[in-house]
């Protein structure tokens, strides 16, 4: 099946550039200058057929190598579709229930987080506390589960199991555990038995510092305008269960036409993993996703009323996307070696390039004022004024959100905004998106804001057209 599959694909091709002057080609490489990326791994799926496969850029800055379809980057948290593939696996042979509370399976869990079950960790909506806090962990440290859940246990949990969402590394961290205790097999082993080999992903794996791995390309961040090199993470934090691959563009091809077939992933698992979460009210979105929905390891969510299932992974200096346009045939996929920069932007970008439908149309805005208004905080944020009191929902200990660390360099990049042109507005569970197009001086931008039943802007996000 996994031949017959690659051989249908084209994957044992590199897709010729015939479009090296195209527009997704121009994008990409505008993109990778503006933001100082050393190198990109690009693979774009329509109808089945390998449309474009190749690399930009390098993949090791000090010996030059080139980025190619089979350069080796680190997937993180994208990886976290695979996990939860290999769970219900085994849910689906009766050896785990979704609804089993996790301490049928984990031994040692603290008795609060009995409630928990196999369902909450897949979907983010157990409450837990996240290990991956700089002040749960010391990352040049070696840990094992056990010690990890120890170190969570006088925590208390952000809500009750199942009546809200917020993405949680500790979840898919315990799955990864609870694949291993349920089997008797580590779970990147089951991960490969069951997944990898037979879809012919030779070169996706657990990660390891010390084998030597060809075509494995260097992470990198930025430290003001320099490239650096990723920093040193424990080796033991690169094999728990969420984010612990290495991949390739081309093996996640071959994983991308699997998502199509009926074998080793049954229609019930796929289905199952691009169902939104349900939480204790009936909503299947908050201020925490963004207007999206989130099933077993994928975002759900729809662009213009286009499908789309999609998770990123952000790790040790490299950033990962894949995204999958449902009813269109469309997948994109994103891979490159910089710590910065928004691998979803891009693969927006590339999908609109590719389905121009995405571009969408001009409205009339309903709302005027508060576009308006939105317009002038923008602008009050590119000269370095903060934001005003009450237009943001406040983050966790009166912090400023995180989004609004990646507006003032994009802002500055493409200088003073235009008019805000509607391309859609939608509310759902009390959220409301709003889709702007703006011609900036130097570029067109898009903006999405989501915000409460208030009004108040819960993120802003900013890409370029």
């Amino acid at each position: 099946m996994a031949a017959g599959l690659a051989t249908g694909l084209g994957l044992g091709l590199v897709q010729p550039a015939s479009a090296r002057g195209d527009a997704v080609d121009r994008f990409i490489r505008a993109e990778m200058k503006r933001q100082q990326i050393p190198g990109l791994a690009l693979a774009v799926v329509k109808d089945g057929r390998v449309s474009r496969a190749r690399g930009y850029g390098l993949a090791n800055l000090e010996h030059g190598a080139p980025v190619t379809p089979d350069t080796v980057f680190q997937a993180g948290s994208m990886g976290k579709q695979f996990v939860a593939a290999c769970v219900l696996l085994l849910v689906e042979e009766g050896r785990v229930g979704l609804d089993d509370s996790i301490v049928q399976h984990i031994p040692g869990v603290p008795p609060a987080w009995r409630p928990v079950t196999v369902r909450h960790l897949l979907q983010h909506t157990s409450g837990l506390p996240d290990y991956t806090s700089s002040d749960v962990i010391d990352f040049r440290r070696d840990y094992t589960e056990e010690e990890l859940i120890q170190l969570l246990a006088d925590r208390p949990l952000k809500f009750a199991p199942g009546t809200s969402w917020s993405y949680c590394n500790t979840g898919y961290m315990l799955l990864g555990h609870l694949v291993t205790r349920v089997t008797g097999q580590f779970h990147g082993d089951f991960l490969r038995d069951r997944l990898l080999t037979p879809l012919g992903m030779k070169a996706t794996r657990v990660i390891s510092e010390s084998d030597v791995i060809p075509g494995r390309a260097a992470g990198y961040r930025l430290v003001g305008d320099q490239v650096k090199n990723q920093g040193w993470i424990a080796p033991s934090l690169n094999r728990m269960g969420d984010g612990c691959l290495y991949v390739t563009a081309r093996d996640l091809l071959r994983w991308d036409a699997a998502l199509d077939a009926e074998q080793p992933l049954s229609r019930w698992v796929r289905e199952t993993m691009w169902t939104p979460a349900r939480f204790g009210n009936g909503a299947s979105t908050c201020l925490a996703l963004e207007g999206a929905g989130y099933g077993c390891g994928w975002f759900v969510d729809q662009e213009l009323g286009h499908r789309v299932v999609y998770h990123s992974g952000s790790w040790q200096g490299f950033k990962a996307q894949i995204s999958r346009y449902l009813d269109d045939r469309l997948t994109v996929i994103v891979l490159f070696n910089l710590a910065q920069g928004d691998p979803g932007a891009l693969a927006r970008g590339v999908a609109r390039r590719v389905l121009p439908a995405l571009r969408g149309q001009v409205r009339p805005d309903p709302d005027p004022e508060f576009t308006q208004r939105l317009k002038s905080v923008l602008e009050d944020v590119r000269a370095g004024h903060p934001l005003p009191e009450g237009f943001a929902v406040a983050g966790p200990n009166s912090t400023p959100p995180k989004w609004l660390r990646k507006l003032p360099p994009l802002l500055r990049d493409f200088g003073a905004l235009g008019r805000l042109e509607l391309l859609e507005t939608t509310q759902r569970d009390g959220v409301r998106r709003r889709l702007y197009r703006t011609a900036a001086r130097r570029g067109v931008l898009r903006l999405e804001a989501v915000t409460d039943a208030e009004g108040r802007v819960g993120s802003l996000s900013m890409e370029p057209e």
